[in-house]
């Protein structure tokens, strides 16, 4: 490139602006800059803030004078040509700004400000640097807890601080904000290792010792399988993990002597969290003959379409054929990315994929910390032949830097987790999935028990290829699905509790078979709310319009809406009375009722109160699978694909509360969620059972999951989706208004709602108070617009941003935010 050539690069900031922001490039930097480059920039007055070159030109903005941009980040770029392209697809047809896409999509180190705050890391030594500027940056570390990047900057009069911590960052001298916040402490393992100052003589000689002695044969046996496991499993040949040794043979007493010897050394190191340590050499699971019919068609389906939908009941065996399908990929050189709806499904996917895939595996969530994350991105981006070929991810891992991407599989396809709804972009998984896919030309399998009701219609419509697997693996049944009529036990007065006669009967026989229950309640906490029996008060957060949830381990009344707590009232806060009765039931009161029950049982709870650590779902799962808990309660987390060899029997304690929300998914969600659950049973050895607990036992949703008849259920859906004019057969996108003076916030709306309906007419209905009026002290609002499928949804969009910047443009309005929710379901 012209070294003297004028160039401007229009980049994109980690702000939730929608437009980019265009500098002029020092003719020094002419030659290094590139697309997909993170670059150091000015922003406002003072700041500086790392942005990404989305394009490079030598027009020069007529609005304003350009900045120059002040340094390079990157030698090459960290995101492709694809990606940008990714990104602004995401921002336009959301409505959302491209500064919240690259918020969203890069890992926070990638994006340094002058605001971010650093600190010492946990790794750090203490080694020392040649570099004077580094030196004191780790001096000022050493006695603060935090700084951030703008006094460090003023410390040591640079302005580009962003480079030097960036060299601290990657060689692990310091951490970032994010990572402070998530309590970030290294993956360590105890290791052993033989004194390298000893030869083999050496070793020789001490075997001969150890074993003239009568009291050292312990110790003998130690050193002896140490030995043996070295050249095997050890790192390098030289350290074995501590745990492979431990075992009834070799005492750790046996150890201590030896490391006390100076004969082993035992010693702490740091191992890679997001490699897997396994070879993956397993042979390949062998498919039935309906599994490889299924196989077979997608195949051929994908000669047509680049889309099918897999449509195999629970337990049929999806996962057989995943694995087929990535090696298939594979084998052509390309990258897989296998989308799963909860962080909760990757521990068990995890333990099935890495024996047949090894390194190839890798996993992305957003459980990892920072520095975590941009390993993964790096060794993604990489694109090594043998190293993260497969990508295992909940939504989030759509925005790793793919270079080869050859499959996309969206499992448990119908999921609602898929669907980002705060912060912005408010996008779905599962549906940019399929665009990334397209812009490699690369085929997507969309893989369920349940379709969705949008994915069901477009393989009606032929978008997608479709292909039924219709019996379970093994041939094993369906499990038998019974109903008991709580309204009918309760004027009986046979329920116990919140348990009908007929789960309880059923919960003793298999526990006494030592088999395993799971009872699903789509409520966590204790009671979802207390109230007066005088008056009818219910104590509420103060600053949102919702009722305070009882959590009994920790005795507070929580908001699950803005984290507000505050301790149980002791009478009315209306009438005084002490007449105070708790409605309704969540987890927490079932995992404690039933103990009482069932009081040999053991019990345990998956929920968001016990899965809030990195790792509590992964422990969870492996004691339900060690068969260490009898009886495992949870929330919707239990309905996404768990597999578990020894769960005979599935309770659905509250079957109307799905059923009888005010959505117009209700029905749908209710079906799926428990016909999922349902699926929990009898997955391996023999046919399952499942008590669901209803009031309305006749509900003709439940007719149809008791029969299993989910083609039926969907038929029936989609009648009254096209009788009252709802997706999939229309386009619904939610635009709310917040702000803390509700008149102010009325008044905006009725405007916002009266030039939508000037051009849009009937296709827009509101503005409307949403169920929950007011969320931390903000009174909102909501616009719905159902439109056409027919309609220019390009033009729409345009037309409604075009609205919008009128609508900022008011004095008054100015304070109002806006958010746009596009498919809002």
């Amino acid at each position: 490139m012209d070294e003297r050539k004028t160039l401007f690069v229009d980049v994109i900031l980690p702000v939730p602006i929608r437009n980019l922001f265009t500098y002029r490039v020092p003719f020094e930097l002419n030659d290094g800059i590139s697309i997909g480059q993170r670059v150091i920039v000015p922003f406002g007055k003072n700041k500086r803030i790392t942005g990404i070159i989305s394009v490079i030109h030598e027009k020069a903005p007529s609005a304003y004078q350009a900045k120059y941009l002040e340094f390079i980040l990157d030698d090459k770029p960290i995101l492709s040509a694809h990606q940008i392209h990714f990104w602004n697809w995401i921002a336009a047809y959301y409505l959302a700004p491209i500064g919240d896409v690259m918020a969203a999509a890069l890992p926070s180190n990638f994006k340094l400000a002058s605001e971010t705050k650093v600190a010492l890391h946990p790794d750090y030594d203490g080694i020392d640097t040649t570099d004077e500027q580094e030196k004191i940056v780790l001096e000022t570390l050493s006695h603060r807890q935090q700084v951030d990047l703008k006094e460090l900057s003023e410390i040591l009069k640079v302005k580009n601080i962003q480079i030097i911590i960036k060299r601290l960052i990657e060689r692990r001298c310091v951490m970032t904000q994010e990572e402070i916040n998530q309590r970030y402490t290294p993956k360590t393992k105890t290791f052993i290792q033989i004194n390298p100052n000893y030869t083999e003589l050496d070793i020789s000689n001490i075997l001969d010792e150890l074993n003239a002695r009568t009291n050292s044969k312990g110790q003998l046996h130690a050193l002896l399988r140490i030995i043996q496991l070295l050249p095997s499993h050890g790192i390098d040949q030289k350290f074995l993990d501590k745990k492979l040794l431990l075992s009834p043979e070799i005492s750790s007493s046996s150890l201590s002597a030896l490391i006390k010897k100076g004969i082993i050394i035992q010693e702490k190191l740091r191992v890679d969290r997001v490699g897997s340590t396994i070879d993956g050499n397993s042979t390949f699971p062998v498919l039935s003959q309906d599994q490889l019919t299924a196989l077979h068609t997608i195949e051929e389906t994908w000669k047509e379409k680049d889309i099918t939908l897999l449509h195999g009941v629970t337990g049929s065996g999806k996962t057989e054929i995943y694995i087929h399908l990535i090696q298939s990929f594979l084998d052509l050189g390309k990258q897989v990315l296998l989308l799963i709806p909860e962080i909760a499904l990757t521990t068990q996917l995890i333990h099935r994929l890495e024996k047949y895939f090894g390194k190839q595996l890798g996993v992305y969530h957003s459980k990892f910390n920072q520095n975590e994350r941009v390993e993964i991105w790096n060794k993604v981006h990489a694109n090594h032949p043998d190293e993260f070929r497969v990508i295992i991810g909940a939504r989030s891992s759509v925005f790793l830097p793919f270079q080869d991407l050859g499959l996309v599989i969206v499992d448990e396809e119908h999921e609602s987790s898929y669907k980002q709804h705060d912060p912005s972009p408010r996008y779905n998984g599962r549906d940019t999935s399929i665009y990334l896919a397209s812009l490699f030309n690369a085929k997507v399998l969309l893989g369920t028990a349940t379709p969705s009701i949008e994915s069901y219609q477009n393989s009606l419509d032929k978008k997608y290829g479709y292909v039924q697997l219709d019996a379970r693996y093994g041939d094993i049944n369906m499990p038998e699905i019974l109903i008991a009529n709580t309204r009918k036990e309760i004027a009986s007065k046979t329920m116990s509790s919140h348990f009908s006669s007929l789960l309880i009967e059923q919960m003793s026989l298999a526990l006494a078979n030592k088999e395993q229950v799971i009872l699903f309640q789509n409520r966590r906490g204790y009671t979802p709310y207390w109230s007066c029996e005088i008056c009818g008060w219910i104590p509420k957060c103060n600053a949102c319009d919702v009722s305070l949830t009882y959590h009994k381990h920790v005795n507070l009344l929580k908001c699950h809406y803005c984290g507000y707590t505050c301790p149980p009232m002791g009478s009315c806060g209306a009438c005084g009375s002490h007449k105070l009765k708790m409605q309704g039931f969540g987890t927490e009161k079932i995992e404690d009722e039933l103990a009482m029950v069932f009081p040999e049982a053991k019990i345990a709870r998956m929920d968001l109160d016990t899965t809030r650590s990195k790792n509590a779902y992964a422990d969870l799962i492996t004691r339900f699978e060690g068969r260490e808990i009898d009886v495992l309660i949870g929330t919707q987390m239990l309905s996404k694909g768990l597999d578990f060899d020894h769960v005979s029997l599935v309770g659905i304690l509250d079957a109307d509360h799905l059923l009888n929300r005010p959505d117009f998914r209700a029905y749908e969600r209710g079906f799926q969620l428990m016909t999922q659950v349902a699926g929990r049973a009898g997955r391996k050895n023999k046919r399952g059972k499942v008590v669901i607990q209803t009031k309305q036992p006749d509900h003709w949703v439940l007719q149809r999951v008791t029969s299993h008849a989910t083609i039926d259920f969907i038929k029936n859906e989609l009648i009254e989706r096209k009788n009252f004019n709802y997706p999939p057969f229309t386009k619904l996108m939610v635009i709310t208004l917040k702000h803390s003076d509700e008149r102010l916030l009325n008044r905006a709306s009725n405007d916002l709602a009266m030039h939508l309906k000037s051009t849009l007419k009937e296709r827009v209905l509101g503005p409307e108070f949403p169920i929950v009026k007011r969320i931390q002290n903000q009174f909102q609002k909501e616009i719905k617009l159902k439109y056409e499928k027919t309609l220019s949804d390009k033009k729409i969009k345009e037309h409604i941003l075009a609205l919008l910047n009128q609508f900022y443009e008011m004095v008054p309005y100015k304070t109002i935010k806006v958010s746009i929710d596009v498919d809002a379901y």
